[in-house]
């Protein structure tokens, strides 16, 4: 099947029991400081898994968008991606486990038509010092489930993963039990690690088995389905999210039992043609073609293979990313695009294409999506726009990072870990460029020098990004609150000073000043920026009115609400305008707030500084006195 096929399937097969379908929530969490991307379906969901109310109900169903920085490193294997979707079907306080796991099993053999001999499933093994029990309920709910379709199905305790690799699979067993290191689920991985309020519970995951590959064991004596040999692959998990971690380190029931299903789209459009690879998918197919064509080389060529798929990945990761409006940059989410980009650049380089960028992948890869993500499809030639010139940017500092590896490598026979971090931060090279080169002049690298470095930067990133609210605001004070309101009577301004081709590309809020960037070809003129200054201390004079009102987003498109590039609403939109009534506002743009109740106690607005910051995108930062 199709990933179109699979998510239209999966969302029609929920509706008919009861589900809203509810939007992919962006790529960048919104008002969650804890984390740069949305990794998983539930992220968005965390507060009405707590008991907040849903505007739709109890039952939901999505597919979400989710990106894992971690997994950069291992993209080049047959399975990981960075960007991904997760299928989720959502039960909040509704139904339980006798409803979700014969759902998901008919849904996976009688909808996809997987053969479910090829099936097999895990459960927790249970805690006692936590005081949290076996799940005996699944195993028999499982049992019964393959009893229908024929097959008889044993369980066994396996414990941890190096156990599965002594115990193996014997006789009828396909129900398997093991520790919370496989079968808990929190955001924060096992109980003992999970802060003070955080919700998780055991999990039942759903493996499939390649029965064509071999076991190897240099992976452990023996297969089981978490073996990493490539006979198993996980492809969907039902957690049961009932408990909530308290201050003493034990766990409560939460005031509700939930329902949180991850399957993941493309593994499933892979197993769907039996397929252990998930870069064979349709999504893939036309690009791989397209990159066969200017290489001269085959995907099938082992020499070639990890160069296709980080490309592959990579390019539809970037693509995505940019299209949530996040930009090539050296810190926060905007240091792993570049991070993705360049990575891709160099494994291009890999298959010796001349006279062409990575940018050409994009629109064959968004083709794929253009039904199902048309805001991204429609924002192509801006993405394409933005890889072509961080390839350019990366091209340029390569020569520049082959003098400074030339002067760091002079009388040793070893790069240290800050040195190659110097090589990646400030000349671009990823670590495996600094690495090959190395290599080819008998020189070392300190790989684990270099990932502490990386780590320390990384952590630098997420605190930079802790307490950021939407509307980039590093906090709620007065004094923020103020500089926020002052962003849409700027962002506005800009529009009437210098046209409607201006679009917000981002902004930081302190208590000390605002930053806005924005869309715009070239520097702008003294006289441009005093006229947008004159404009904003004009409607702080007439102390403003500002009103906050909830509609629907198509109306609020309607009446010219301005939005943030890039992003993703609901049906349902909150919309801040600044004037004594929506039809003559001076100002209207969605926007979760807070802000001022009038303009007047603003003071006076004053640019200090207009720049540039990337090509065609322009910045002003600026204070009230």
């Amino acid at each position: 099947m199709t990933i179109n096929e699979v998510r239209e399937k999966f969302l029609e097969f929920y509706k008919a029991r009861g589900h809203e379908v509810i939007p992919s929530a962006p790529l960048v969490p919104e008002n969650d400081p804890t984390t740069l991307f949305t990794g998983s379906g539930m992220q968005p969901l965390v507060p009405f898994l707590l008991g907040e109310k849903h505007p739709k109900g109890t039952r939901l169903v999505d597919s979400q968008k989710s990106f894992r920085s971690g997994d950069i490193e291992d993209i080049g294997d047959n399975r990981h991606t960075t960007f991904f979707e997760m299928l989720g079907n959502w039960s909040l306080g509704d139904y339980f486990k006798q409803e979700q796991l014969p759902w998901v099993f008919e849904f996976l053999t009688k909808e996809i038509g997987l053969d479910p001999s090829k099936l097999y499933v895990t459960v927790f093994q249970g805690d006692k010092s936590l005081g949290i029990p076996k799940d005996d309920e699944s195993i028999e709910i499982w049992k019964k489930n393959f009893k229908e379709v024929g097959i008889e199905a044993d369980d066994v305790v396996i414990g941890s993963e190096a156990d599965g690799y002594t115990k193996g699979i014997e006789g009828n067993q396909r129900i398997f039990a093991y520790d919370a290191a496989k079968n808990w689920w929190s955001r924060s991985g096992v109980p003992e690690n999970m802060p003070t309020g955080e919700p998780g519970g055991p999990d039942s995951e759903i493996f499939y088995e390649f029965t064509h590959i071999e076991h190897d064991t240099s992976f452990g004596e023996r297969c089981h389905p978490n073996c990493d040999c490539g006979r198993f692959i996980e492809i969907g998990n039902s957690v049961f999210m009932e408990y909530q971690k308290q201050a003493d380190g034990s766990f409560t029931k939460l005031p509700q039992k939930n329902v949180d299903f991850g399957g993941g789209l493309e593994r499933i459009a892979a197993v769907s043609i039996d397929s252990p690879d998930v870069f064979k998918i349709d999504v893939f197919k036309n690009v791989i073609a397209e990159l066969e064509k200017l290489s001269g080389k085959s995907y099938d060529d082992k020499t070639y293979t990890t160069s296709f798929r980080v490309i592959l990945d990579h390019i539809r990761a970037a693509a995505f990313l940019i299209g949530d409006g996040v930009l090539p940059g050296n810190s926060d989410q905007g240091y792993f695009v570049r991070r993705l980009i360049r990575r891709a650049v160099r494994f291009w380089d890999k298959l010796d294409i001349e006279n062409a960028g990575i940018s050409l992948m994009i629109e064959p890869i968004q083709s794929s999506y253009k039904d199902a993500y048309a805001d991204t499809w429609n924002m192509r030639e801006q993405i394409i726009s933005y890889v072509a010139q961080e390839e350019e940017r990366f091209r340029k500092t390569l020569a520049q990072g082959l003098k400074q590896f030339e002067k760091i490598t002079q009388g040793t026979n070893q790069i240290s870990g800050n040195d190659a971090f110097i090589l990646f931060s400030t000349y671009g090279f990823p670590v495996e460029v600094t690495e090959e080169i190395a290599n080819e002049k008998g020189i070392t690298v300190d790989k684990a020098g270099f990932e502490a470095e990386m780590k320390n930067h990384q952590d630098l990133s997420r605190t930079g990004a802790e307490g950021k609210f939407k509307g980039g605001l590093g906090d709620t004070s007065e004094m923020s609150v103020k500089y926020h309101t002052a962003t849409h009577l700027l962002h506005q301004a800009l529009h009437e000073v210098l046209g409607d081709h201006v679009e917000q590309k981002g902004s930081n809020i302190t208590p000390e000043r605002l930053r806005f960037d924005f869309s715009h070809p070239e520097k702008m003129t003294d006289e441009q920026k005093q006229r947008v200054e004159d404009i904003v201390n004009q409607k702080i004079q007439e102390d403003l009115p500002v009103h906050k009102v909830i509609m629907p987003k198509e109306e609020a498109l309607k009446i010219g609400a301005m939005h943030f590039f890039g992003d993703k609403y609901g049906d349902e939109v909150s919309v801040y305008y600044i004037g004594d009534s929506l039809e003559n506002a001076y100002s209207k743009e969605f926007c979760g707030g807070p802000h001022v109740e009038r303009t007047g106690i603003l003071g006076h607005f004053k640019i200090k500084k207009e720049e540039s910051v990337a090509q065609g995108i322009r910045r002003i930062k600026a204070i009230l006195e």
